[in-house]
């Protein structure tokens, strides 16, 4: 037995067993990654410039955005090292800081799609209380409710899993998460992580309980709009939210809660991406494309880049002229 600070390294899982599919990897990881950064730099860069954008549902956007990136940042650049580089170690603090930090944005993001759903619930169901429900204070404690949440709730988990005395080597999945920690821990040893992790899923459980039910109740103020072009627009909005969030919750709960018999190595990995990374890729498009403001602030930020280069060009053309 021993105790997992007594570790220099871990041994992650490789990606694929060929090169070429490890290449692949790098490349598929890489082109999400940079359209997940690209997506989410555009809806930071859009909601702080824009004034129109300077309200609730822009303010939990801009820190959706930031989740989404930590969450890309956290797991993401590693895998791709190792699938480079054909290496398959991690310190023992790389690992920690990465299940950390991974579970710290998971938390934080997965509170702030509750809390947007909530500003939706009473945007729709009670607007005249919107600005009273809603203030620019009320934002501001939800949001830093939300990022505490994920710091204790990271905190916990990594702590009592690193406290574990290890038995089983030091071979983990493709990235360092709990259940892959919990395998190599001592078959008695573990029951607490296990239960936080029933708790915390209760907890995720209780809040998508909360979603969906501000859902039906979204849906049946829609019904109500006369309006087949405005119900169109809201159905069109809050399915592919809902969709997101069962996603992200299904898989993840899954993950962490299936028996280890039913275990697999490309299992775990489809899993992992399915709630670590696609959610960071789509939320972008997801919670952007149907706002018509979001869309104006990206076109007026795009031309304001052409606008600055074509004037770059000119003064450069300008400098020429003179040297001459």
């Amino acid at each position: 037995m021993s105790n997992s600070s007594s570790m220099a390294q871990f041994l992650l899982l490789a990606l694929a067993d060929r090169r070429e599919l490890q290449l692949l990897h790098f490349w598929l990881f890489l082109a999400i990654s940079l359209a997940a950064l690209l997506a989410n730099g555009l809806i930071l860069s859009a909601v702080a410039c824009d004034h129109h954008l300077h309200t609730p549902m822009g303010f939990f956007l801009l820190n959706l955005s930031l989740t989404d990136l930590g969450c890309i940042c956290t797991t993401v650049p590693k895998a791709m090292h190792n699938s480079l580089q054909n290496t398959t170690t991690i310190s023992y603090m790389g690992c920690a800081a990465q299940l950390f930090f991974f579970y710290f944005f998971m938390s934080a993001e997965f509170s702030l799609l509750t809390i947007m759903c909530y500003d939706r619930y009473v945007a729709i169901c009670k607007p005249l209380h919107y600005g009273t429900l809603l203030g620019s204070r009320a934002c501001a404690h939800m949001a830093a409710a939300a990022w505490a949440t994920g710091f204790l709730n990271a905190l916990l988990h990594t702590a009592n899993t690193f406290s574990l005395p290890l038995c089983q080597g030091n071979a983990l999945g493709q990235f360092c998460e709990i259940p892959h920690m919990l395998k190599l821990s001592c078959s008695d040893s573990h029951l607490r992580e296990v239960w936080l992790l029933v708790v915390s899923c209760c907890l995720g459980f209780g809040c998508f309980i909360f979603i969906v039910f501000s859902y039906v109740q979204i849906f049946r103020a829609v019904l109500r709009i006369p309006s087949q072009q405005g119900r169109h627009k809201a159905f069109s909005t809050c399915l592919p939210h809902l969709a997101v969030l069962s996603l992200f919750l299904s898989t993840g709960m899954f993950s962490h809660l299936k028996p280890p018999s039913i275990s697999s190595p490309s299992l775990d990995l489809t899993l992992s991406v399915l709630y670590s990374v696609v959610p960071a890729a789509l939320n972008p498009l997801i919670y952007s494309l149907r706002n018509q403001e979001l869309k104006d602030a990206l076109r007026k930020l795009v031309a304001g880049f052409r606008g600055n280069n074509k004037v770059c060009l000119l003064l450069q053309s300008m400098q020429k002229v003179t040297t001459i």
